[in-house]
């Protein structure tokens, strides 16, 4: 299954994305550190059960380009950046996917276009409220962010040591060298920590509500950072129906050491009515 890179103009942005496969459309959405190629084991498998694979580089990352303020990494406008993309691809409507930062983008767009989003699989990452309601437990695992959120001192921790603190986070030395590479160049890094800057300053508790479209909530056993609970409780906020995944044994980037199983899910789910029965 050949694996297509092209380019899209959306608000004023060059968007590099890869695409594969042919039938209804499923969108991919990558977080941090990552790029499209996070997807690299899901794309093809999603192709060849009989989807139109779309998986971008996100505002920031990849080859896509970089705006330099840093509230330009707001999350409403990297999710317009998802529709403009479907607009030019003349996608109306389509499954999404998002992991880590994506799965905010894909709960933004769950919550506020849900005329776009036919179904919608949230990884690791719960609804916006789930996460905000969570135990203290939860919140201190969230300890990291602080420091990204510090300009110049995350940028140095993290490339010390020859990216140790980077290589730190999965064990796999494909998966590092793909970060270091797409993180190297200039401003990439920055890029990519913006979007813990723009979108953890302040409340944006007004713009939070539940969705109205199917939602599959699939959370990984080892994950360091979000525990399951905040996965769970994303119930509440999923008034067209939430099922349920939970993948032992895998780390936070399940779309690696968790693909096979992943995969199976991601399929199922996008083949499933669109009415969903709650698990």
């Amino acid at each position: 299954m050949d694996v297509v890179s092209r380019y899209a103009r959306v608000n004023g942005l060059d968007m590099h994305y890869v695409t594969a496969g042919e039938g209804p459309p499923v969108v991919l959405l990558h977080g941090f550190p990552d790029t499209h190629a996070i997807w690299r084991r899901q794309i093809p498998a999603l192709a060849a059960a009989g989807f139109q694979v779309i998986a971008p580089d996100l505002r920031g990352y990849g080859k896509t380009d970089m705006p330099s303020d840093v509230s330009a990494y707001a999350i409403d406008f990297v999710a317009d950046d998802v529709l403009q993309l479907m607009d030019a691809l003349g996608i109306a409507e389509a499954t999404v996917v998002g992991h880590d930062w994506g799965a905010q983008v894909g709960w933004n767009l769950a919550m506020h276009a849900p005329q776009r989003v036919s179904r919608y699989a949230a990884l690791s990452v719960g609804h916006p409220k789930a996460l905000v309601k969570s135990s203290l437990t939860q919140k201190l695992r969230f300890w990291y962010m602080a420091v990204f959120m510090t300009p110049v001192l995350a940028e140095t921790l993290l490339k010390a040591g020859n990216w140790a603190a980077l290589r730190a986070m999965n064990r796999s030395r494909e998966q590092q060298q793909l970060w270091i590479d797409a993180l190297a160049p200039q401003g990439r890094l920055t890029a990519a920590l913006n979007y813990y800057r723009a979108n953890l300053k302040g409340s944006r508790g007004k713009r939070w509500k539940p969705v109205d479209v199917p939602v599959l909530g699939v959370w990984s056993e080892r994950d360091p950072a979000l525990r399951e609970q905040q996965m769970l409780d994303s119930r509440e906020q999923c008034r067209a129906g939430f099922e349920y995944a939970r993948i032992d044994g895998v780390g936070h980037w399940l779309q690696l050491s968790g693909a096979d199983r992943l995969n199976g899910l991601l399929i199922d789910f996008a083949r499933s009515p669109v009415a969903v029965t709650q698990a």
